[in-house]
């Protein structure tokens, strides 16, 4: 085992052992006595999906915002994580086990609501500023993935998140969000365990020695996307789907983001298919 599954590992045991710990106390001041050496097969694991975001403002702005009444997350990481005793400092908003307020009306693979079922990590970051060529995003300083991706292994082990439901918030919010945007590393990240990233064999073998920007039919590029996990109906205007085709480039083919059909984005979205088959998760 390598030596970040060993540590994922531990982190779910030490998880486990707590959670029973809390179970055990609670237990001995109930009026009555819950038998439990029979357990039922028909359950599965709450959390299904983890979410992406970056905060469009500053640290202090979003703690404030993060922590009112209205919207909420369950992680907070600045640009630059401070260190206590030489470890970089996260802030938890939410408890794992309860539901926070960060997805908003989204969709991922037949799922919604998934504040029900999901962890919200929000990245301290600008966001965007709007220019005569369009919006310029920011990147995120390196501090502040490294941090991510350890605090996001330990989530993905904990719950068994399956690579593909490692998501953006503009992927299961593509018509009103654009978080974390076209600079956030998901290769980088999917190269440490975390998420989903296209083969580059089999994007080539799919895209056959087409020009990568050939137009391909939308219909079919879109439904190919809604069988990867993306919400598409049949009364999407043409913005609408444009729009559910960028949030897909901005994740997986970041160079071109301006949502055309091409070729180079259904051999992508194929070879993601191939690679992670639907668990019906």
């Amino acid at each position: 085992m390598t030596r970040s599954g060993i540590r994922s590992g531990v982190i779910a045991a030490l998880f486990l052992a707590l959670t029973g710990c809390q179970s055990s106390d609670q237990a001995k001041n109930l009026p009555y006595r819950l038998e439990t050496t029979r357990q039922a097969q028909g359950m599965d694991q709450r959390v299904r999906f983890l979410v992406i975001h970056y905060t469009a403002e500053d640290f202090h702005n979003a703690l404030n915002t993060l922590t009112d009444e209205h919207v909420s997350a369950h992680y907070l990481i600045p640009a630059q994580p401070p260190l206590e005793n030489g470890k970089p400092v996260a802030w938890q908003l939410v408890p794992e086990n309860m539901r926070a307020w960060h997805a908003g009306a989204s969709g991922w693979r037949g799922r919604t609501n998934l504040n029900d079922t999901s962890i919200g990590i929000e990245l301290e970051n600008k966001g965007y500023s709007t220019t005569l060529l369009g919006k310029k995003f920011y990147p995120f300083p390196p501090a502040q993935i490294d941090l991510l991706a350890e605090l996001s292994k330990g989530i993905v082990a904990r719950y068994q998140i399956e690579p593909r439901n490692v998501v953006a918030h503009s992927d299961i919010a593509p018509q009103r969000k654009d978080d974390p945007g076209p600079l956030f590393p998901w290769q980088q990240m999917a190269e440490r365990g975390i998420g989903a990233w296209p083969d580059a064999a089999r994007v080539s073998h799919f895209l056959a020695g087409r020009n990568p920007q050939q137009p391909v039919d939308q219909a079919h590029l879109l439904n190919l996307l809604k069988q990867y996990g993306y919400t598409v109906t049949e009364n999407m205007t043409p913005e609408q789907a444009r729009r559910v085709i960028s949030a897909f480039q901005m994740h997986f083919r970041q160079s071109d983001y301006r949502g055309n059909a091409d070729a180079q984005s259904e051999a992508i979205v194929l070879a993601l298919l191939q690679q992670f088959p639907d668990s019906n998760n």
